[in-house]
């Protein structure tokens, strides 16, 4: 990728793919991490959310051509220059490297730390395991934040469960929201 966009560009007015709004999730679920883990300082942990940002970058880009567009390749740009922003306390002169290579301009110390868009950072739904009788039997991709009863519902409608309930007497569903369902038997 040599037409990408220097850093601080903004972002064109038509929608990314599927792909690069899942990119830019993690980007924001990342800034969002690192930040947090930098103030604790836990940068073990900083540097594993940096990792799992990386994966995700090298996982869109290698197929190469397939992720494409004006705003796809904004997106690639901003997980980019990210990245270097979030690497920079750790590894300075590597940073200067990578976001001059970029199309930076100044120095990447002379830059704001990134901030994470709490739209971008924030699940719209949650995984559920089903347990019966303590052991994972199945897990459900519930809105969040749905009422016991619901999830409850959704629960006894999985096609695994009812498989496994066939012929059984349920005694007692305990559900925590937007954590776990357990069936006792």
């Amino acid at each position: 990728y040599t037409d990408l966009p220097p850093p601080g560009t903004r972002m064109p007015a038509a929608q990314p793919s599927e792909a690069a709004t899942t990119l830019r999730k993690t980007v924001h679920k990342t800034i969002a991490a690192t930040t947090q883990e930098i103030e604790r300082f836990h940068f073990n942990r900083a540097v594993a959310h940096i990792y799992e940002l990386t994966n995700a970058i090298r996982k869109v880009a290698q197929p190469a051509k397939q992720f494409g567009g004006e705003t796809d390749l904004w997106v690639l740009s901003e997980a980019l220059s990210t990245l270097v922003l979030l690497v920079a306390p750790m590894m300075p002169h590597l940073a200067e490297e990578c976001w001059q290579r970029l199309g930076g301009q100044d120095l990447v110390v002379d830059q704001p730390w990134p901030t994470a868009e709490a739209a971008l950072v924030s699940e719209e739904t949650v995984l559920i395991p089903i347990q019966v009788n303590g052991k994972r039997r199945a897990e459900l991709e519930l809105a969040k934040g749905l009422d016991s009863s619901a999830v409850e519902t959704a629960a006894r409608a999985h096609p695994k469960i009812i498989a496994f309930l066939e012929g059984r007497k349920i005694r007692k569903v305990i559900v925590v929201p937007d954590r776990i369902v357990n069936i006792v038997i």
